[in-house]
C-alpha cells in the first residue's frame, strides 16, 4: 500500500508539472540551469536553434532579423502577460487597492500567494504578476480591471486588434493552456515592441530583485528571467511555461544603436530556450548594423526629379513632384549586404488631368537583395489643372498669329 502510494504521488506530480501551470515552481528549480552553450551555424550563417517559434525583429523598424516558424499559431503561455499588464497600466493608477476575490486567490500554477480579502496595490500586483508570473496576481488585476475574466478578455483582444496583433486571441490574462489562447511569435514580438514604450512596463521587467508588500507581509520578488543582469544589453521581459506552450522566453536586448527583441517560443526545456535566445541575440550583433539610408533616397529622387518628362494630358500646368518624407531612414542591414542597398523608383509619366495637390503618382523603394526594406509616396507637389475654353481659345489665338505673321 505504501509503494502505491508514492507511486501515485509521483504520476501525479509529473502530470501536473507537465501539464497544468504556467511558470511552476519547476521555473525557478529547472535541471538544465547552467552554462548556455551557443548553437553551431548553418550554411548561411545563421544559428542552427531547436526551439520550435523564434523571430527577432529590430526595435525602431520592425524589421525580422531572424524567423523560425514564427508566424505559425502556438500558445504562448505566461507571455500573455505582456497584454495582461499593459492593459492594467493603461487602466489603473498604481497605488488602487484591489481586493483579492476568492477566485484570485484560488488559482492554480504559479502564484504569488495572495489570499482572499488581501488588499495590495496595483503596483504591487505588477511586480508580482511580472516577476514572480503570479496567475493569480492575473485574475486579480482582470478583476479589477474589468469586473471578471471573461470581460477582461473582451478588453484583451480589442487590444490586441489595436495595436496590429493579425494571429492572436485572448481568453485567459495568465496564459494557462486553452484551445482557444494562441498567438504567433511574430505578434508577441509586436506586442511586446508596444509594452515596451511603456516607461512604468519597461522598468518593472527590468527588476532582478524588489521587495513589495504583499497583503501583511513585505515579500521578496525574484525575476523569473534568467537572462536579464547575464548577457550584456539585455534589459527585460518575460518568461513563460505550460505543456502545451513548451518553455518561452521574451527577451529586450540594446547595444549601442542597435535594439531588438528575441521572441522564443515551444522550446523543450528551460536551458534550451536561454542557448536559443543567446545564440539570436549574439548573431545579430556580430552581422547587423544601423544604417541611414536617407541619402540613398535623396540622390535617385533628385536625379529623377532632374531628368523627369512627366506629362499632363490637357492640362498646361507643370508637373511639381515630391517624395513623403518617412521618420525613419536608419534600418538594420546586414554588414556583409550594406554595398547591396538599391533604390528604384516608378512614376507615371502621363497624367490625366485635372489632379488634386498630394496625388500619389509614384514610389520609391529600397531593396536589400531580393528585399524591399521600405516604400515611399511620390505625390504631386502641386494641383494640375484641366484645361478649359478660355485655355484653348488663347492657344488657337496664339497659334493664329503665329501662323499669319510669317
Amino acid at each position: 500500500m505504501k509503494k502505491f502510494f508514492v507511486v501515485v504521488v509521483i504520476i501525479f506530480t509529473l502530470f501536473s508539472n507537465y501539464y497544468c501551470f504556467a511558470d511552476d515552481k519547476i521555473e525557478e528549480l529547472d535541471e538544465d540551469d547552467g552554462v548556455w552553450s551557443l548553437s553551431i551555424s548553418d550554411e548561411n550563417g545563421e544559428p542552427k536553434t531547436d526551439s520550435r517559434h523564434i523571430i527577432c525583429i529590430e526595435r525602431s523598424t520592425n524589421s525580422v532579423l531572424y524567423e523560425k516558424d514564427g508566424y505559425s499559431r502556438c500558445a504562448m503561455a505566461s507571455t500573455t502577460k505582456i497584454l495582461t499588464s499593459i492593459i492594467v497600466l493603461e487602466n489603473c493608477d498604481l497605488n488602487e487597492e484591489v481586493e483579492i476575490s476568492k477566485k484570485a486567490a484560488n488559482t492554480g500554477g504559479s502564484t504569488l500567494g495572495i489570499k482572499t480579502g488581501d488588499k495590495i496595490t496595483v503596483e504591487s500586483l505588477l511586480y508580482g504578476l511580472l516577476l514572480r508570473s503570479g496567475n493569480d496576481t492575473a485574475v486579480a488585476l482582470a478583476e479589477h480591471v474589468s469586473g471578471t475574466v471573461e470581460e477582461f478578455s473582451k478588453l484583451m483582444n480589442s487590444k490586441a486588434k489595436e495595436i496590429g496583433l493579425k494571429n492572436s486571441n485572448f481568453v485567459t490574462p495568465h496564459g494557462l493552456d486553452n484551445d482557444d489562447h494562441y498567438t504567433t511569435a511574430y505578434d508577441m514580438a509586436i506586442l511586446t515592441n508596444y509594452a515596451l514604450r511603456n516607461e512604468i512596463f519597461c522598468k518593472i521587467v527590468g527588476t532582478k530583485q524588489i521587495n513589495k508588500m504583499i497583503g501583511k507581509s513585505d515579500r521578496s520578488l525574484n525575476n523569473t528571467n534568467e537572462l536579464l543582469g547575464v548577457i550584456n544589453g539585455v534589459y527585460g521581459v518575460k518568461t513563460g511555461f505550460t505543456g502545451n506552450a513548451g518553455r518561452c522566453l521574451i527577451t529586450a536586448c540594446k547595444r549601442g544603436d542597435l535594439d531588438i527583441i528575441v521572441v522564443v517560443l515551444g522550446s523543450d526545456t528551460k536551458k534550451i530556450r536561454g542557448k536559443d535566445s543567446i545564440a539570436i541575440i549574439e548573431y545579430v550583433f556580430d552581422n547587423f548594423k544601423m544604417v541611414d539610408t536617407k541619402n540613398e533616397i535623396e540622390k535617385i529622387f533628385n536625379d529623377f526629379k532632374a531628368n523627369q518628362n512627366i506629362r499632363a494630358i490637357k492640362s498646361l500646368d507643370k508637373v511639381n513632384i515630391n517624395y513623403k518624407e518617412r521618420e525613419n531612414y536608419v534600418f538594420p542591414i546586414n554588414k556583409n549586404k550594406v554595398n547591396n542597398l538599391k533604390t528604384s523608383i516608378y512614376c507615371l509619366y502621363r497624367l490625366t488631368s485635372p489632379l488634386k495637390e498630394n496625388t500619389v503618382i509614384g514610389k520609391i523603394r529600397l531593396m536589400c537583395e531580393n528585399q524591399i526594406l521600405y516604400e515611399i509616396d511620390v505625390f504631386l507637389d502641386k494641383k494640375i489643372k484641366r484645361m478649359d475654353f478660355k485655355d484653348y481659345l488663347n492657344i488657337f489665338v496664339k497659334n493664329y498669329k503665329t501662323f499669319y505673321s510669317i
